[in-house]
């Protein structure tokens, strides 16, 4: 009975000492891998940031469970107490590999996405929706290491599923609306964008639900997901952020257009040099149009960087034009109607408007 006695002990003191091991090797694993962690912080390839994340994620927890089954062992409890361990432990073990898993593919992603899309997109849209699917999986298995049958609950969740889709068809709309958006590029963070029902601004953020756009007014506009699949939509940034600036102008008809053209092409040049938002390497276009009632029609066209430097560059190029016509004698003139009176001998007045 004394041997027995001294037997338990013995197991007692070697489960202890299997627990005290994993708990150093799991404090010396986590000093190891935050050490790798802020390593591979500081370099810009994303790829081992997120290995070294898993390896921080799984280093600890992974370490504690093996010193519990080891302990368990240690201990030589009854084979019916060791197969209630190994359930719990193999359960414990898959639901944190499932959430540093999802955590890893979620990250993967997001730099996948962020690489097509730059360093301006919003993509927690797909991240969440891996995490999730992820994490679900992995609590499944979980389920069914357990002795737990999942077949009724994947019943249960595709009926519940169905009844949960008819009661939020809104917002699932919206949703795989998002991803549509999202996957497709359609629009992006960052650029600017109008609807056809008069919305415009730039897009802030695009979430599972709305596109948050921020107007030139600085407010912010919420627009449901779904609007975009029903409505016609520009956007200022595609194919490419730069575009085209047309401003419309007129001269006399006493005018000599070749040097009116000189003239507004050397002020385009200038201005598109001088001003933030030109495209310096970009040709100043004259197009003379129109022969209209007092004047000669004509539209000038400038590159601009992006659409919201149009209106600093709209701004100089007028003021600089104005006062290189006055220099130059070039006139702008009025609208000018002329009226000659029935039976009368010639021009009896003249009136601007």
């Amino acid at each position: 009975m004394v041997h027995l006695g001294d037997l338990s002990w013995h197991r007692v003191v070697g489960a202890a000492a299997v627990l005290v091991v994993a708990v150093g090797i799991a404090v010396v694993l986590r000093l190891l891998t935050g050490r790798l962690f802020k390593r591979a912080g500081d370099t810009r390839w994303a790829w081992d940031d997120l290995a070294a994340r898993l390896v921080k994620d799984l280093a600890v927890p992974v370490s504690v469970l093996l010193g519990l089954w080891g302990a368990a062992l240690a201990l030589e409890l009854p084979r019916g107490t060791l197969d209630v361990i190994a359930k719990a432990l193999t359960a414990a073990a898959i639901l944190i590999v499932s959430l540093a898993m999802a955590r890893l593919i979620a990250g993967s992603v997001t730099s996948i996405a962020m690489v097509r899309q730059g360093v301006a997109a919003n993509v927690t849209i797909f991240a969440n929706i891996t995490r999730v699917l992820v994490i679900g999986v992995g609590v499944l298995v979980m389920l069914q290491s357990l002795g737990i049958s999942i077949s009724p609950l994947l019943g249960a969740l595709g009926v519940g599923g169905l009844a949960v889709a008819l009661a939020l068809q809104d917002t699932l709309a919206n949703l795989f609306a998002g991803v549509h958006v999202l996957a497709s590029k359609t629009i992006e963070p960052g650029d600017y964008i109008k609807l056809s029902s008069g919305q415009e601004g730039y897009v802030v953020d695009i979430n599972w639900r709305n596109t948050s756009i921020r107007t030139l007014s600085d407010n912010i506009e919420v627009i449901p997901n779904q609007r975009f699949s029903d409505t016609i939509l520009t956007n200022y940034h595609r194919p490419a952020e730069d575009m085209s600036l047309l401003i419309q102008a007129r001269v006399a008809y006493e005018s000599d257009l070749e040097h009116v053209e000189s003239v507004v092409i050397e002020v385009g040049q200038e201005v598109m040099h001088e001003v933030q938002g030109g495209v310096k390497d970009s040709e100043t276009l004259v197009r003379f149009h129109t022969f209209g009632d007092s004047s000669i029609g004509f539209t000038v066209i400038l590159r601009t960087d992006e659409f919201g430097d149009q209106f600093r560059l709209k701004h100089e190029f007028v003021k600089r034009l104005h006062r290189r016509f006055a220099k130059e004698g070039i006139e702008m003139p009025y609208p000018r109607r002329q009226i000659i009176l029935p039976g009368g001998e010639g021009v009896h007045g003249l009136i601007s408007g």
